[in-house]
């Protein structure tokens, strides 16, 4: 299942967060991580019409991305947390 939601970040960027929070507890997962997985999949129910879409044939078109990172600053496990910003 966090294969597939990992497959869909490239066009759904609003769940970046949750699905690579997800990913981190892949070793041993909980029955609380299965529940997320599965609410995350009711969402992309209601949202099926979101998402990102660029133009195949385009030739006036800038990307600008920009990052942060922050390391070890999550509380409970002490992992790299870091997120991205495009603009189209």
């Amino acid at each position: 299942m966090i294969g597939s939601l990992l497959y869909l970040t490239a066009s759904r960027l609003d769940i970046m967060f949750s699905v690579c929070l997800c990913a981190r507890f892949q070793a041993e997962p909980k029955e609380s991580h299965l529940t997320v997985v599965k609410r995350m999949f009711r969402y992309f129910l209601g949202t099926q019409s979101l998402g990102i879409w660029y133009p195949r044939h385009s030739t006036s078109f800038e990307i600008i991305g920009f990052s942060d990172s922050d390391f070890a600053g999550c509380k409970m496990d002490r992992k790299n947390t870091s997120g991205t910003c495009q603009f189209l």
